[in-house]
Protein backbone atom coordinates (compact mmCIF):
# COMPACT_ATOMS: atom_id res chain seq x y z
CA UNK A 1 0.00 0.00 0.00
CA UNK A 2 1.44 3.31 -1.45
CA UNK A 3 -0.17 6.69 0.56
CA UNK A 4 1.41 9.38 -1.27
CA UNK A 5 0.04 13.06 -2.32
CA UNK A 6 -2.84 13.37 -4.88
CA UNK A 7 -1.89 14.23 -8.07
CA UNK A 8 -4.02 16.15 -11.05
CA UNK A 9 -4.18 13.32 -12.84
CA UNK A 10 -5.80 10.94 -9.66
CA UNK A 11 -8.47 13.06 -10.13
CA UNK A 12 -10.64 10.83 -12.57
CA UNK A 13 -10.32 8.33 -9.53
CA UNK A 14 -11.08 10.42 -6.92
CA UNK A 15 -14.49 11.58 -8.19
CA UNK A 16 -15.30 7.48 -8.65
CA UNK A 17 -14.60 7.19 -5.12
CA UNK A 18 -16.46 10.41 -4.09
CA UNK A 19 -19.67 8.81 -6.70
CA UNK A 20 -18.58 5.77 -3.79
CA UNK A 21 -18.71 7.58 -0.78
CA UNK A 22 -22.08 9.29 -1.83
CA UNK A 23 -23.94 6.25 -2.74
CA UNK A 24 -22.79 4.50 1.17
CA UNK A 25 -24.16 8.07 2.57
CA UNK A 26 -27.47 7.37 0.94
CA UNK A 27 -27.02 9.97 -1.22
CA UNK A 28 -26.15 8.57 -4.45
CA UNK A 29 -27.14 11.62 -6.92
CA UNK A 30 -25.99 14.22 -5.29
CA UNK A 31 -22.29 14.29 -6.56
CA UNK A 32 -22.51 17.49 -9.06
CA UNK A 33 -18.86 18.33 -9.06
CA UNK A 34 -17.40 17.92 -12.63
CA UNK A 35 -13.92 16.82 -13.32
CA UNK A 36 -13.16 20.02 -14.51
CA UNK A 37 -14.07 21.77 -11.35
CA UNK A 38 -12.02 18.97 -9.16
CA UNK A 39 -9.11 19.42 -11.13
CA UNK A 40 -9.24 23.16 -10.97
CA UNK A 41 -9.61 23.46 -7.37
CA UNK A 42 -7.08 21.53 -6.36
CA UNK A 43 -4.38 22.07 -8.83
CA UNK A 44 -5.02 25.26 -10.85
CA UNK A 45 -3.40 28.68 -9.99
CA UNK A 46 -5.08 28.72 -6.28
CA UNK A 47 -5.94 25.50 -5.12
CA UNK A 48 -8.21 24.94 -2.46
CA UNK A 49 -8.12 21.31 -1.54
CA UNK A 50 -5.24 18.36 -1.14
CA UNK A 51 -5.89 15.04 -0.46
CA UNK A 52 -3.70 12.11 0.07
CA UNK A 53 -4.46 8.86 -1.93
CA UNK A 54 -4.08 4.80 -0.95
CA UNK A 55 -2.42 2.94 -3.70
CA UNK A 56 -2.11 -0.30 -4.60
CA UNK A 57 -1.27 -2.49 -7.71
CA UNK A 58 -1.34 1.11 -9.67
CA UNK A 59 -5.07 1.49 -8.22
CA UNK A 60 -5.97 4.40 -5.72
CA UNK A 61 -8.33 2.74 -3.27
CA UNK A 62 -8.71 5.55 -0.78
CA UNK A 63 -8.57 9.05 -0.25
CA UNK A 64 -9.00 11.63 2.47
CA UNK A 65 -9.51 15.17 0.83
CA UNK A 66 -8.60 18.04 2.79
CA UNK A 67 -8.36 21.65 3.38
CA UNK A 68 -7.60 24.98 5.46
CA UNK A 69 -10.00 26.36 8.05
CA UNK A 70 -9.15 29.59 10.08
CA UNK A 71 -10.53 29.57 13.82
CA UNK A 72 -10.59 32.82 15.55
CA UNK A 73 -10.63 30.47 18.37
CA UNK A 74 -8.00 27.85 17.97
CA UNK A 75 -6.26 29.17 14.74
CA UNK A 76 -5.64 27.21 11.54
CA UNK A 77 -6.69 23.67 11.14
CA UNK A 78 -6.86 21.07 8.88
CA UNK A 79 -10.61 20.33 8.10
CA UNK A 80 -10.92 16.93 6.44
CA UNK A 81 -13.72 16.93 3.93
CA UNK A 82 -13.83 13.24 3.26
CA UNK A 83 -12.14 10.07 4.13
CA UNK A 84 -13.31 6.77 1.81
CA UNK A 85 -12.01 3.50 1.12
CA UNK A 86 -12.88 1.80 -1.30
CA UNK A 87 -15.52 -1.42 -0.16
CA UNK A 88 -13.24 -4.62 -1.37
CA UNK A 89 -10.65 -2.68 0.94
CA UNK A 90 -11.45 -1.63 4.15
CA UNK A 91 -10.76 -3.92 7.16
CA UNK A 92 -7.27 -3.73 6.10
CA UNK A 93 -5.73 -0.56 7.90
CA UNK A 94 -6.22 1.84 4.68
CA UNK A 95 -8.03 4.19 7.54
CA UNK A 96 -5.93 4.12 9.60
CA UNK A 97 -3.03 4.64 7.50
CA UNK A 98 -4.31 7.64 5.88
CA UNK A 99 -5.81 9.13 9.37
CA UNK A 100 -1.88 9.25 10.17
CA UNK A 101 -0.68 11.00 7.56
CA UNK A 102 -3.47 13.57 8.00
CA UNK A 103 -2.25 14.23 11.67
CA UNK A 104 1.41 14.07 10.35
CA UNK A 105 1.11 16.96 7.72
CA UNK A 106 -1.25 18.92 10.31
CA UNK A 107 1.36 18.73 12.82
CA UNK A 108 4.22 19.29 10.35
CA UNK A 109 2.72 22.46 9.51
CA UNK A 110 1.73 23.46 12.93
CA UNK A 111 -1.56 23.75 11.99
CA UNK A 112 -3.48 23.42 15.88
CA UNK A 113 -5.98 20.27 15.08
CA UNK A 114 -7.57 18.57 12.62
CA UNK A 115 -11.68 18.86 12.33
CA UNK A 116 -14.23 17.10 10.24
CA UNK A 117 -17.97 15.63 10.57
CA UNK A 118 -19.16 12.60 10.71
CA UNK A 119 -23.00 11.04 9.97
CA UNK A 120 -24.65 10.48 13.28
CA UNK A 121 -25.73 6.38 12.31
CA UNK A 122 -22.13 5.45 10.68
CA UNK A 123 -21.39 3.75 13.82
CA UNK A 124 -18.07 1.99 12.26
CA UNK A 125 -16.35 5.65 11.76
CA UNK A 126 -17.40 6.87 14.73
CA UNK A 127 -15.70 3.86 16.50
CA UNK A 128 -12.52 4.73 14.09
CA UNK A 129 -12.06 7.86 14.99
CA UNK A 130 -12.77 7.38 18.77
CA UNK A 131 -9.82 5.54 18.68
CA UNK A 132 -7.67 8.59 17.88
CA UNK A 133 -9.14 10.31 20.39
CA UNK A 134 -11.52 12.41 18.90
CA UNK A 135 -14.51 14.41 20.25
CA UNK A 136 -17.76 14.68 19.43
CA UNK A 137 -19.79 18.28 19.73
CA UNK A 138 -23.75 17.69 20.11
CA UNK A 139 -24.00 21.46 20.50
CA UNK A 140 -23.04 22.82 16.64
CA UNK A 141 -25.81 22.42 14.46
CA UNK A 142 -24.72 21.98 10.67
CA UNK A 143 -25.82 24.91 8.43
CA UNK A 144 -25.97 24.77 4.49
CA UNK A 145 -26.81 27.58 2.04
CA UNK A 146 -26.93 26.36 -1.46
CA UNK A 147 -26.34 28.88 -4.34
CA UNK A 148 -28.04 28.94 -7.98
Amino acid sequence: MNIRPAVKEDCAALLELVRGLAAFEKAPGAVTVSLEEMETAGFGPQPIWWAFVAETDEKIVAFALYYLRYSTWKGVRLYLEDIYVDEPYRGRGIGGLLMEKLIAEAREKKYSGLMWQVLDWNQDAIRFYQRYGATFDGEWLNVTLALP
